[in-house]
């Protein structure tokens, strides 16, 4: 019975000690749960608090750089040495000359037309003058009466002289007849003079080609009535001529580009009719003078035209080539700050605006010349809003080689 007793007592004291050994084994499988269960939510909490810290960042970087003005830039293009300009000119012949009559009278006949190549010399007209043909031998004969009183004269002075040798005629007799031959004689000089000019006037009825051209007006007819206007009435031209082997172009040129123009520079004619084509000319001669109505320079240009293929009158754009100074530059016009201070362009450096002062050129449309201001290196803002300031941070989005700005 003691031994049943014992053994029971013995067995209920293992089964004891396996309970509290799992029992403890039991605790630490809590306790290990609960520290992983702690980690994971340590974990959970610090990488909830990384990713907001991580979002603040980035929203504060993407704030910032919206706060930023986005700009476009470009870098000013050196300008060429010689800029072309093409300026209106008027076409004219070398020499062209209105063709009058120096006589009165009547045509009688015309030898050439409009379009007719002429020399000089070459007999154009014949004016009758029927007035001044009886003129004419109305002053030969009272040459020939004074030649023959003249001659009287002479006669009777030479036989005075002889008589008052001999004392035979007074000396008062001597001094009449010589008066009398000088006073003759300055009637037949006279009579000489009204001759010749008559006889002038008779050669002025033949009209001759002063030089060599074409005949590109007649404003007269066989039978019109000419007049040379001595008389204080209108004179007629008969005849325009012109001299089409060379022609002078003139050209008025702006103030602004007339310290390039010298003499000896080439400039080239392009006309509507000759599509294509360049006609080479040269500078011979300018007025040295601005114009003070139009703030121009007038200058010459001639143009060979040996075989007449340029007509006068005609209308031609000119091209010359004027020299820049080497230190300019070209921008787009859309680059330009019109300030009360004065004219600006917006240059990025180091992030920043800086408003530089710049000196317009020449305005060519969509770009203009810039003398002063600027360097080949500067990054100009395209398109600049017009609230830009001074020391403005900006943002470059997008860049442009020189000429790419539109």
């Amino acid at each position: 019975m003691a031994i049943q007793d014992k053994n029971r007592s013995e067995a209920n004291e293992k089964s004891k000690a396996l309970n509290d050994a799992g029992a403890v084994r039991l605790g630490r499988g809590r306790l290990l749960l609960l520290a992983i269960a702690a980690i994971v939510v340590v974990a959970a909490l610090l990488s909830g608090i990384w990713s907001r810290v991580k979002a603040e960042k980035s929203l504060r970087v993407e704030t910032a750089q919206v706060a930023l003005t986005s700009v476009s830039v470009t870098l000013p293009k050196p300008a060429t040495p010689a800029a072309e300009i093409i300026l209106p000119g008027n076409v004219q012949p070398y020499i062209t000359s209105p063709i009058y009559s120096r006589t009165n009278g009547y045509l009688k006949k015309w030898y050439f037309d409009i379009g007719a190549r002429v020399k000089r010399g070459q007999l154009l007209a014949v004016i009758e003058t029927p007035e001044v043909d009886q003129q004419l031998q109305q002053a030969r004969s009272n040459l020939l009466t004074a030649q023959a009183n003249l001659s009287l004269a002479e006669i009777t002075k030479t036989r005075y002289q002889g008589l008052l040798k001999t004392n035979a005629v007074s000396k008062q007799d001597v001094d009449n007849a010589v008066g009398s031959y000088n006073a003759n004689k300055a009637i037949v000089e006279a009579d000489q003079a009204t001759v010749q000019q008559y006889t002038a006037l008779v050669s002025f009825e033949r009209i001759y080609a002063p030089f060599d051209g074409v005949i590109t007006a007649r404003n007269t007819d066989i039978g019109d009535l000419i007049n040379s206007g001595s008389s204080g009435g209108v004179k007629t031209d008969l005849f325009h001529i012109a001299q089409p082997g060379t022609l002078r172009v003139y050209v008025n040129v702006p103030e602004e580009y007339s310290r390039g123009i010298k003499v000896g520079m080439a400039g080239d004619l392009t006309l509507a009719e000759f599509p294509g084509r360049k006609f080479q000319g040269k500078v011979v001669r300018t007025a040295d003078a601005i114009n003070v109505t139009t703030r121009t320079l007038l200058i010459e240009i001639d143009v060979d035209n040996p075989t007449g293929t340029l007509l006068t009158g005609s209308y031609a754009e000119v091209h010359l080539a004027v020299p820049t100074q080497g230190s300019t530059y070209l921008i787009p016009v859309n680059t330009l700050l019109f300030r009360t201070e004065g004219l600006r362009v917006g240059i990025v450096r180091d992030g920043k605006v800086v408003l530089a002062t710049v000196t317009p050129g020449h305005d060519f449309g969509n770009e203009i010349e810039i003398v002063a201001g600027l360097k080949s290196d500067d990054q100009i803002i395209v398109n600049p809003p017009d609230s830009i300031i001074q020391g403005q941070q900006v943002q470059v989005v997008q860049a442009s080689l020189p000429g790419d700005a539109k």
